[in-house]
C-alpha cells in the first residue's frame, strides 16, 4: 500500500474515533486476548468525507491488483457496507458471506448471486488473527468461486494472520495498519513515549500481554 495512503487512513481512523487506544484499561476480545486498542471501522461510515476516501482507496486497490475481478464479496457484518460501496464504485456484482448459515429459510451462507468460477475480491474491515476472514474465503471457494485476494481497511499486523493467509494461499492487502496508527498517534501528540512503548510491546506478544500496573 502507498505509504501516503497508509498514513492518511490511520489519521482518519483516529480522527473519527474508529480507533481507541487504552493501554491501562484494555479491551477483551472474543478470543480472550487483552488489547490496548479497539478498532471499529463502522464509525467511519458516519463521516462522509472519511467514508468516501476509504471507499475510493479500497476500489482503487481492487482495480490495480485485480483488474479482472468479476464479483466483490463483503465479510459479514463489518465489511458488508464497505463491500457494497466498492462494488458500486466498480460497477460489479456484490455478495456477502455470513459467519454461519442462516438458521431459517434457504439457510444461505453466501447471500446474493455468485456464478460458479467467478473471480472474486473479498473486502474486509479489520484483520486480527485472520480466522474469520479466511472462513469467508473458504466458503467462497467451496461455492466454486476463484478468490483473487482479500483487501482490508486495517490490520493489527499479527504474524499469526500473515502466516494463516500464506497457508491458505490467499493474497492479503490492507489500506493501513497498527504501526501506522501508533506512529500517527505519536506524531500528533495523542500518546506519549511511555504509552507508545506499551503499545509496541503488546503487538510483540498479544496472547500473553497484560496491562501495565
Amino acid at each position: 500500500m502507498n505509504p501516503h495512503t497508509r498514513e492518511i487512513i490511520a489519521r482518519l481512523l483516529l480522527s473519527v474515533d474508529a480507533v481507541t487506544l487504552s493501554p491501562h484499561k484494555p479491551f477483551t476480545w472474543a478470543s480472550g486476548i487483552l488489547s490496548p486498542i479497539y478498532c471499529d471501522n463502522r464509525r467511519t461510515l458516519s463521516y462522509p468525507a472519511a467514508r468516501s476516501y476509504v471507499k475510493m482507496a479500497l476500489a482503487q486497490t481492487a482495480l490495480e491488483l485485480y483488474p479482472d475481478a468479476e464479483v466483490i464479496a463483503g465479510v459479514a457484518t463489518g465489511a458488508i457496507s464497505w463491500g457494497v460501496l466498492v462494488a458500486d464504485e466498480l460497477g460489479l456484482p456484490f455478495v456477502y458471506v455470513r459467519p454461519k448459515p442462516k438458521d431459517h429459510g434457504l439457510e444461505n451462507l453466501i447471500e446474493g448471486y455468485l456464478p460458479e468460477n467467478s473471480k472474486v475480491v473479498v473486502i474486509e474491515d479489520l484483520i486480527s488473527t485472520g480466522g474469520s476472514s479466511l472462513k469467508a474465503v473458504d466458503a467462497l471457494r467451496d461455492a466454486g468461486a476463484k478468490v483473487e485476494g482479500l483487501i482490508a481497511v486495517y490490520t493489527h499486523g499479527f504474524q499469526e494472520a500473515v502466516d494463516r493467509f500464506a497457508d491458505a494461499n490467499c493474497a492479503l492487502d490492507t489500506l493501513s495498519d497498527y504501526d501506522a496508527v501508533i506512529e500517527a498517534a505519536s506524531k500528533d501528540g495523542l500518546i506519549n513515549p511511555e504509552t507508545k512503548s506499551i503499545l509496541i510491546d503488546w503487538r510483540k506478544d498479544p496472547h500473553h500481554w497484560s496491562a501495565p500496573k
